[in-house]
């Protein structure tokens, strides 16, 4: 593989024009203001000091820069791969800091292994297995989970159950237990966000709330009156973790939780990356962007970060601004290193009440239970999967809610294969071939004689029994006997199972014995080759395939005209 085809992102900045430098520097500052702060507060969601959320951006974004096919696209945390990471490793570490870390590392270096398997294998297609509804409910699950585990941040009370409906069900108790000057200090950073939004729109309200209130705990003093602030971190350096007491066993826990988060990561990146690439007039590889996302998760978890994936909100920011190509992530990192390596210290000063504000107000911005309403009148099951995947997150967790949803949309799609729709074809005064009573044209009739019928669905040997049981319902009940049985083989033929093609032998000989004959239509050539291999004799003399069904009408109307002009050439005069 050359590697211009392993490097898309290094291939587009050697090939960079001038013109685009102001655009790119305007929209890496832009970017990198905003994911300041959401990066040290998704850290705090997934269980991680301060300093470990930027370090999960800094290098990642440089490695996506080379690797990434999305001129437009950010990566770096993400609030639905925090809250992944916080429900798997949090019941393993058990309390324990250093092992917390350890797992989210390690986890990190998992989720990028599978995604570079993946992309070996050329598993792109992976992107369409959770579907609009399923990333729907999920995303809305996630919002509404981290809203109520953020509210005891929010309010300074101590929370002893991690379980989401346990939370809600003591939420009136707790709140009489409030600490109040956090809810002081919770009410000026949303007093902050929304004077900002308010004022100035394009502004990164984040950045200017843990500006002001880490600096007005810093001159207060602020922690003296029992405001937590930001642990972990004790300046200076990358952050190191010690390894020699990690216990491998552990490793068996991640492989599957690391593979469905890779799954999700994903998703939600190829969705972004693929409506801002469509929306600026390019296109982006699927199986690239699973190389890529790999590569910068394996990059952030050698620095010690945890788990991104493709940030829409920044991403936002960056087509807002202008942004022309992945310099923006390259500037936007390079603004980030600079801060780190210049004003670290204050970040031990972050009221963790601030961090669980800003959490809240992204997540607000997630939430969006309209848009699962809304299916209700478009399309019923998409409106039930998505339902059910939110309120799977909500009541048994994140990662058993992702496999419960995956399992409802699959088994939505075989009962769609087990038992499609189907159509009766008729024809209407011009002689073209449409559904029967399909409400738009009254003049389509059924032409006499001929049921033609098409099966929406590949046959295959899982629902070809179907197949043959609802051809003889509809000759049986027919009332006008019909002579011919004509099937659309290009919308069910779509490949050579034994079983359907044994199956078609037995309806022909069935219908033959009430005296109709079957007709293929479509496919002539593949079904001929697929009939012969699948006979012994290797032929298929004995069976009628027509190039579409245009000619099978006019082959039946061929025969009964034959047959007509026979019968009056053998009657007595």
């Amino acid at each position: 593989m050359q590697w211009k085809s392993l490097t898309p992102g290094l291939t587009n900045l050697l090939a960079y024009e001038r013109t685009w430098l102001k655009h790119d520097i305007r929209a890496g500052l832009s970017v990198a203001a905003v994911a300041l702060p959401v990066a040290i507060a998704y850290a705090e969601l997934a269980g991680v000091s301060a300093i470990v959320g930027l370090y999960s951006c800094i290098l990642p974004m440089v490695a996506y820069a080379i690797f990434g096919s999305s001129r437009q696209l950010i990566v770096g945390p993400d609030a639905a791969t925090c809250a992944v990471i916080a429900a798997v490793i949090t019941p393993l570490a058990a309390g324990n800091t250093e092992l917390h870390w350890q797992l989210a590392i390690v986890m990190t270096l998992m989720m990028g292994t599978w995604c570079l398997i993946a992309s070996r294998f050329k598993l792109g297609a992976i992107a369409d297995l959770l579907s609009r509804p399923i990333l729907s409910g999920l995303l809305n699950g996630v919002a509404l989970t981290i809203i109520v585990n953020q509210i005891s941040n929010v309010f300074g009370f101590s929370s002893p159950s991690s379980e989401l409906i346990e939370r809600i069900y003591a939420l009136p108790s707790n709140l009489a237990n409030s600490h109040w000057p956090t809810v002081g200090i919770s009410l000026l950073t949303l007093l902050c966000l929304f004077g900002v939004r308010y004022l100035r729109p394009n502004w990164p309200a984040p950045l200017f709330a843990i500006v002001l209130t880490t600096g007005l705990t810093w001159a207060a003093n602020l922690p003296r009156f029992g405001i937590e602030t930001v642990s972990g971190y004790t300046g200076g350096g990358l952050p190191t973790v010690s390894w020699p007491d990690f216990k491998p066993g552990l490793l068996r826990e991640l492989v599957i939780p690391a593979l469905n988060l890779a799954v999700v990561s994903f998703v939600s990146m190829m969705l972004t990356a693929r409506s801002f690439a469509a929306k600026n007039g390019y296109e982006v590889d699927v199986n690239s962007e699973f190389r890529a996302l790999g590569l910068v998760n394996i990059v952030s978890g050698l620095s010690q970060g945890f788990a991104i994936s493709g940030a829409n909100s920044r991403t936002a920011v960056n087509d807002a601004n202008g942004g022309k190509s992945q310099l923006v992530s390259v500037i936007a990192a390079l603004a980030i290193a600079l801060v780190v390596a210049l004003l670290s210290e204050p970040l031990q000063y972050i009221p963790i009440a601030v961090l669980g504000v800003i959490l809240i107000y992204a997540s607000w911005g997630l939430l969006d239970l309209r848009s699962i309403s809304q299916l209700r009148k478009r399309n019923r099951p998409a409106f039930y999967l998505a339902l059910f995947t939110f309120l799977s997150v909500l009541l048994v967790g994140i990662i058993p809610g992702i496999g419960l949803a995956v399992l409802l949309g699959l088994l939505q799609f075989l009962q769609t294969v087990f038992r499609p729709t189907e159509h009766l074809l008729g024809v209407n005064a011009e002689g073209m071939i449409h559904s029967l009573n399909n409400g738009n044209d009254s003049d389509i009739r059924a032409v006499d004689g001929v049921i033609m019928y098409r099966f929406n669905s590949p046959l295959t040997y899982f629902n070809v029994a179907y197949f043959k049981r609802r051809i003889t319902d509809l000759v049986d009940g027919d009332t006008s006997q019909p002579r011919w049985v004509v099937i659309d083989a290009v919308a069910s033929f779509t490949h050579a199972d034994v079983s359907v093609l044994a199956a078609i032998d037995e309806l022909k000989r069935e219908l033959k014995q009430r005296g109709i004959n079957l007709v293929l239509a479509g496919r002539r050539t593949e079904l001929t080759r697929w009939f012969r291999m699948n006979r012994a004799d290797n032929k298929v003399h004995d069976l009628i395939l027509v190039p579409d069904l245009y000619l099978a009408l006019r082959l039946i109307q061929s025969k009964e005209c034959k047959e007509s002009n026979t019968l009056r050439a053998d009657s007595p005069p």
